[in-house]
């Protein structure tokens, strides 16, 4: 942890005045030393601005890629990543260890100042409860990738015993972590009386809803993984110390939070569907100016992002080769282009108004809008058409068949071009406080009323033009509950994050991660036989037979399970060696 000691510096930031006031310049405009600054409430807000810059969103921190947090190579994505692969060996050093660890300290430091400040301490309650907000946030990202981490709530020095201390375990990260959001949420304000000026600080709901993702997030942690990853301790892992029954407590402390903000909190999911035929999850996800969609819409009209990070094209543009990227990178593989239901609500294998694969735009019709929405053309923002899509191989795009569009700035290259997308990245959503809501439930109390279901799931469901979900439609179907739970928060928060946790924390990884990655159907189909629309001599894994919609059917070979070994290891990261080699009582996680 050596690179949690630096010089005593503290980055500051100020809010754009004027014109600039919807969105924090998280650029930093000087550096001062602790020794001058922290004298004022305006200084603990500036200080406190800096906070947000720290999670990883579109533009670079500190080597950070935001490419690392999108599930590239998940098992819903045609493009293949080590990390999906199972691939992972023990580095010297880990940019998102030393980078936590340092932004932790500059929360750390905010706090040590504000217990010395003489002042009213009522005028920086709120700065504080943001130190203790993303104290959380951090401590919970270490967590997900490391498991239990030695907890730092002090400013570390040379001679501070955290220094060298043995890892907390997972239990003692997540009662830290509790704790902090606990104290924070009380002196965060409402959405509604954040001022123009302050719009992206953190609110209360934030807080409630970032603590409902952890509390279910660890909740199926202990329920489906248990303490498998945990080693003994003392020659490995993180040990077991604080462990208890939590799972139901978690669970029903989620229900209440997620509850409190979907009746309270003032949020709506972003649906214009009347106007954007039928594709608001495509514009949602690259909202800029009137430019950026048919509609005309801003980032005013946004009332779903809880917590985002603010970015301008003129100001704050994100920096990153985003539509690019996405294009292979998000494009879908066969298990997600079939896991999106049909119009009435079923599976492609169940419903009838699915039109199988023999022509392009067969699988898209009649089908959850979301699919139009994340793979449509790129030019005609539509169905692709018939012969219109060219199988070449991998090393073409995403050599599926389809391409990435979330994220993706509209008419990009003439409205947007490379390096410039600048649309808001969205930490936290009202679309994933509804998903944990219902996911809690049913976690809880192994149902779910239909009720429950219209509150949450179905909300999700009407805008993408699914039928609702209820019981009886389930058991007449065949369907089970849990799974279409799972299945809309697969689609809904496909890309943003969520997939690798989501298969880890059910304990489905290692069995998912492992399988055949399949592209395009062939048998059947119009490419079947046709050299011009199909270079099957570009592939060199051929074609597989899979399960479809249609029955087992041949498609494309992306990626064998041979080349997948995905274990109960990789669900942590290995502890960096360099670390290790500074501190000896950090004992690195089971299996590496």
């Amino acid at each position: 942890m050596k690179k949690i000691v630096t010089t005593l510096v503290l980055s500051t930031v100020l809010l754009l005045a004027g014109c600039q006031d919807d969105y924090l310049d998280l650029d930093p405009l000087d550096s001062q030393t602790e020794a001058s600054y922290f004298k004022t409430p305006a200084q603990f807000k500036a200080a406190s601005n800096d906070f947000y810059n720290k999670m990883i969103s579109w533009k670079p921190i500190n080597s950070s890629s935001i490419y690392d947090f999108m599930d590239f190579g998940s098992d819903l994505t045609s493009k293949t990543t080590d990390y999906g692969r199972g691939v992972l060996t023990v580095p010297n050093a880990d940019i998102y260890w030393t980078n936590s660890y340092k932004y932790i300290r500059a929360n750390n430091i905010l706090l040590d100042k504000a217990s010395k400040y003489t002042g009213d301490k009522a005028e920086i309650a709120q700065y504080v409860a943001a130190a203790k907000f993303f104290r959380a946030w951090h401590h919970f990202f270490l967590l997900k990738r490391f498991g239990g981490v030695p907890i730092v709530t002090t400013v570390v020095d040379l001679s501070s015993p955290e220094l060298y201390a043995k890892r907390n375990s997972r239990y003692e990260v997540i009662n830290q972590i509790l704790q902090d959001l606990t104290e924070a949420i009380p002196d965060l304000p409402l959405e509604q009386s954040i001022s123009a000026a302050d719009k992206g600080h953190v609110s209360r709901m934030a807080a409630k809803s970032f603590k409902a993702r952890v509390l279910l997030y660890e909740a199926t942690w202990e329920k489906y993984v248990g303490n498998s990853t945990d080693g003994d301790g003392n020659t490995v892992g993180a040990g077991t110390a604080g462990a208890g029954s939590n799972t139901n407590a978690y669970l029903q402390e989620a229900i209440e939070l997620t509850r409190d903000v979907i009746t309270n909190g003032g949020y709506e999911l972003w649906n214009y569907n009347s106007l954007l035929n039928n594709q608001s999850n495509a514009y949602l996800f690259n909202l800029e100016d009137a430019g950026s969609n048919p509609a005309g819409k801003d980032k005013s009209s946004n009332k779903e992002f809880i917590l985002s990070n603010k970015y301008d094209y003129s100001l704050l543009p994100g920096g990153i080769n985003l539509s690019h990227t996405v294009d292979a990178s998000l494009a879908p593989n066969r298990k997600f282009m079939d896991m999106f239901l049909c119009t009435d609500g079923l599976p492609v294998n169940k419903s009838p108004l699915f039109q199988g694969y023999q022509k392009t735009s067969n699988e898209y019709k009649n089908r959850d809008y979301r699919l139009v929405s994340y793979t449509a053309n790129y030019t005609t923002n539509t169905i692709p058409a018939d012969g219109s899509v060219v199988l070449s191989g991998p090393a073409v795009g995403s050599g599926s068949g389809y391409n990435g569009r979330k994220f993706r700035a509209n008419n990009y290259g003439v409205y947007r071009a490379a390096l410039t997308e600048s649309q808001d990245y969205p930490q936290i959503r009202l679309a994933e406080v509804y998903l944990i809501y219902a996911e809690a439930l049913y976690e809880l109390n192994g149902t779910i009323t239909d009720g429950q279901l219209n509150e949450s799931i179905n909300v999700i469901r009407s805008r993408a033009g699914v039928a609702a979900l209820s019981n009886g439609f389930a058991a007449a179907n065949g369907l089970n509950m849990l799974e279409e739970i799972r299945r809309e928060r697969a689609v809904e928060l496909f890309g943003e994050n969520t997939r690798y946790d989501d298969l880890k924390r059910w304990g489905i990884a290692e069995t998912e991660l492992k399988k055949d990655i399949a592209g395009s159907v062939i048998e059947g189909t119009d490419y079947q036989g046709n050299a011009n629309l199909y270079k099957a001599s570009n592939y060199p894994y051929g074609e597989i037979k899979v399960a479809t919609g249609k029955g087992n059917l041949n498609a494309l070979l992306l990626d064998p399970a041979a080349n997948r070994n995905f274990q109960r290891k990789n669900y942590l990261f290995p502890i960096p060696s360099g670390q290790i080699q500074l501190n000896n009582k950090l004992t690195q996680n089971p299996g590496y």
